[in-house]
């Protein structure tokens, strides 16, 4: 069986995680993340985040700290999964007890470390309902899928810290030119649900969980565009 390739040294520190959880959601758009499974390096490009506070009621931190939900309270760059609609999901603390950013989508990434080996491996670990391959720009399309195409595993990383023999995030060196900030998904009515505190990268807006820019959504009212977001 081939070995995975030697990590990059690019690896986020956890330093670059320690920050306010908007700056951070804004600034990880673009990052890559790479997890080891098996023979491979599964990588993803993140294009969807959403920013998370302890004292508002969408965040999980709102509901009180227990020891599921510790991870929110440590600093920043410590690994919180949960599982949601029968699925993972991935967040990574931010600065402040409580506050952490929700990786909502990425983007299949194939390069030198991550090639179509570990791409065909990703939709192995992510067929459709029916059992067949999906295509590659809808593998990481949701907090779920994600997670499901990268392996990753509420058990082998709730409250762990990147490391970067198996797990990590990288800066390639990508600058997101063109941000949609927007209101989140899926926060129940009456929980600040209209809190603009979802980042979208705009180049890759049709394939992230829900594209901003549809039909029917209107900029200034739905949705605002940050330019040169790093």
């Amino acid at each position: 069986m081939p070995q995975p390739a030697p990590c990059p040294t690019r690896a986020l520190p956890d330093s670059f995680f320690d920050r306010d959880a908007q700056v951070l959601a804004r600034d990880l758009l673009g990052k890559i993340i790479r997890h080891r499974h098996g023979a491979y390096w599964l990588s993803a490009r993140i294009i969807e985040t959403e920013a998370y506070y302890l004292d508002e009621k969408g965040s999980h931190a709102s509901l009180g700290y227990t020891e599921k939900r510790k991870a929110l309270f440590l600093d920043g760059g410590h690994i919180y999964m949960y599982y949601a609609r029968g699925g993972d999901s991935l967040n990574f603390s931010a600065q402040g007890p409580g506050n952490a950013v929700l990786i909502k989508s990425g983007f299949p990434w194939v390069d030198a470390l991550s090639d179509s080996n570990s791409l065909a491996q990703m939709q192995l670990n992510n067929p459709d309902a029916s059992g067949r391959m999906r295509p590659a720009e809808r593998l990481c399309a949701g907090q779920t899928l994600l997670c499901k195409a990268m392996g990753l595993k509420v058990p082998n990383w709730d409250a762990r810290r990147f490391d970067p023999e198996r797990l990590f995030v990288e800066d390639c060196g990508i600058i997101v030119q063109h941000i949609i900030q927007t209101s989140r998904l899926g926060i129940p009515e009456g929980r600040d649900e209209h809190l603009p505190l979802r980042f979208v990268d705009a180049e890759y807006a049709r394939y992230c969980t829900r594209n901003p820019l549809r039909r029917g959504q209107i900029e200034g009212r739905d949705f605002t565009f940050l330019t040169q977001g790093h």
